[in-house]
């Protein structure tokens, strides 16, 4: 194109655009002004399009009423619901509904691993009384049924305040951000904790969905430590004197360690504070819960004395069997199914933050419990030639103890060496209290849940192989938990601090608590009850009325006439 062409070609151009101007101007001016003028539509953002997008491709009503046998259709973007139907559904709604529907997968967890607990009162309540004798059978029982309600009433009104009033921070449960009160002091320029002071009552800012399951999952821990006592003190306890301690125990003795290990206290901060490993780990309770309960077991049996004929005047025990040992090994069975919701559950969840792990801490929970059984069926075996049935359940839940604090940390083969040695040791560990200390214990429980207890906790700083994930850390301190066979020494060292304060400080404190009991109402029942048996006198109704108690041993019989003459 020439450049007069090009020039000629311009001047057209800008003609017909003076034109259409001019005329579009004029028709403005003629016409009325509009009412207000027509904002442009915003862009849709291409997040809120995919939304759309995956809403009209979900399934229609006609296709879901045709039925869902392979469960590919149900669920989706049309179920959750939006904030707002004028605006629709929006990434925040999506984003919310995840994160309500991951708090709703942990607390159903939680809520049904607690519910397995709270049945494993049946199982020891049919351990405890199979092994004591059919004329206390009432009286057991019954002491294992109002334990529940005793803990529960002094958990509620002051014992989870204690414990749990400082522990917010768990996202698994949504932050528990109402338990934000811990009462504290100032040591060696660091910050320790020492006990709770929020949820008295659950009221206040506790009344909170988080929290109310929290309080559910600790409170039927604690009930297991306090029903602990109760085995070890069978046949000879005065049923006030029994319930005074439980509530007592519940509301003081049981709180404090739990809050020192698991509600934010000091020895939960051995980690973060004086750098020993991830400071106290005790996965599940073998400290927390079955230490202090066989501890306190021990403190009163010291205090209660043994039963009449337990043992001869040259210190020499005498066998005092149970009269059901089908109940006992029936019991052993319920407890170990109920294990399943102690220690997985005390993941707190099944999503997010590690809690995939929870087949693992089932598998160690049974391997654990497999091992302790054959480690004291064997010992036994070799030891009397027999078979030993009650010893047999013993070992059974001596290694279901000592995995309870390390489950969540070790491999199946350290739980399995865990639960041999549990066996083993609750066998030695029973004769040694009944033959060397003279504490009678009619069901063992010192020796299953004191002794093998601590060797939980122990165990924790031995085998614990750093490979547990936890939201990236553990008491604060990043990492994983390692013991001492894995390269950190300083988890070692956290659980023997654990243990010097189980046995130091829970043991004093239940016996001055105890023995101030002993003061004001006494712990025992008289010579007369117990040797006529608790039901009928504690009671007024026997376990078992239609049957007919045979008579007790010769032996028996001779140290109860040398009782009643003394």
């Amino acid at each position: 194109m020439t450049f007069a062409q090009r020039l000629v070609l311009s001047f057209v151009v800008c003609t017909a655009s003076t034109v259409a101007y001019t005329a579009a101007l004029g028709a403005q001016q003629a016409a009325p002004a509009p009412a207000a003028a027509t904002a442009p539509a915003a862009p849709v953002s291409p997040t809120t399009a995919e939304l759309k997008d995956a809403a009209a491709k979900a399934p229609s009503p006609a296709d879901l009423q045709k039925g869902d046998p392979g469960g590919t259709v149900t669920g989706t973007i049309n179920d959750v619901p939006p904030s707002d139907p004028k605006v629709g559904r929006t990434i925040g709604d999506v984003a919310n509904q995840l994160g309500q529907s991951t708090i709703a997968i942990n607390f159903v967890w939680t809520l049904i691993t607690g519910f397995l607990v709270m049945f494993m009162q049946a199982g020891f309540a049919m351990v405890e009384s199979g092994l004591c004798r059919a004329k206390n059978a009432n009286h057991t029982y019954m002491m294992n049924f109002l334990v529940y309600g005793c803990g529960l009433l002094a958990y509620w009104l002051v014992g989870f305040a204690i414990q749990m009033g400082g522990a917010a921070g768990n996202t698994n449960l949504g932050g528990l951000a109402p338990l934000a009160g811990e009462h504290t002091m100032s040591l060696f320029g660091k910050t320790w904790g020492l006990f709770g002071t929020v949820g008295l009552l659950l009221s206040g800012h506790a009344y909170d969905v988080g929290v109310m399951v929290i309080f559910l999952f600790e409170m039927v821990f604690m009930d297991t430590a306090l029903t602990i006592v109760t085995g070890a003190c069978a046949e000879r306890w005065k049923f006030l004197a029994f319930a005074a301690s439980s509530v007592l125990m519940g509301a003081l003795t049981y709180p404090l360690y739990g809050n020192w290990a698991w509600g934010g206290g000091w020895l939960a901060q051995l980690g973060s504070n004086l750098g020993l490993g991830h400071g106290y780990a005790d996965f599940a309770g073998s400290g927390v819960v079955h230490a202090v309960g066989g501890i306190t077991a021990l403190a009163v049996c010291l205090i209660i004395g043994p039963r009449i004929g337990k043992f001869n005047r040259d210190g020499s025990s005498n066998p005092i069997l149970g009269h059901d040992i089908s109940a006992v090994l029936i019991g052993c069975f319920i407890l170990a199914f109920g294990w399943f919701g102690f220690n997985p559950g005390s993941t707190l969840g099944a999503a997010t933050n590690g809690n995939l792990r929870i087949g693992t801490i089932a598998v160690d929970t049974m391997l654990a419990g497999c091992t302790g059984t054959f480690g004291a069926l064997l010992y036994m075996w070799i030891l009397k030639g027999k078979a030993d049935a009650s010893m047999s359940g013993n070992g059974l839940l001596a290694g279901l103890v000592a995995i309870t604090a390390p489950s969540g940390f070790v491999s199946p083969i350290g739980a399995a060496i865990i639960g041999l040695v549990a066996g083993v040791l609750v066998c030695v560990s029973v004769a040694f209290i009944e033959n060397v200390m003279k504490v009678d214990d009619p069901v063992g429980a010192i020796s299953v849940h004191g002794t093998n207890g601590l060797w939980g906790v122990l165990a924790v700083g031995l085998f614990a192989d750093g490979t547990s994930n936890y939201g990236g850390a553990w008491n604060g301190v990043s990492g994983s938990v390692t013991g001492l066979f894995y390269g950190d020494a300083g988890q070692f060292a956290a659980q023997l601090v654990g243990i010097s304060t189980l046995l130091g400080f829970v043991f004093t404190f239940s016996f001055v608590l105890n023995y101030a009991l002993e003061y004001f109402i006494g712990h025992r029942v008289s010579a007369a009850t117990e040797l006529k048996g608790l039901d009928l006198p504690e009671m007024g109704q026997l376990g078992y009325p239609e049957f007919v108690l045979v008579p007790e041993p010769d032996v028996m019989i001779q140290a109860e006439k040398q009782f009643a003459v003394a």
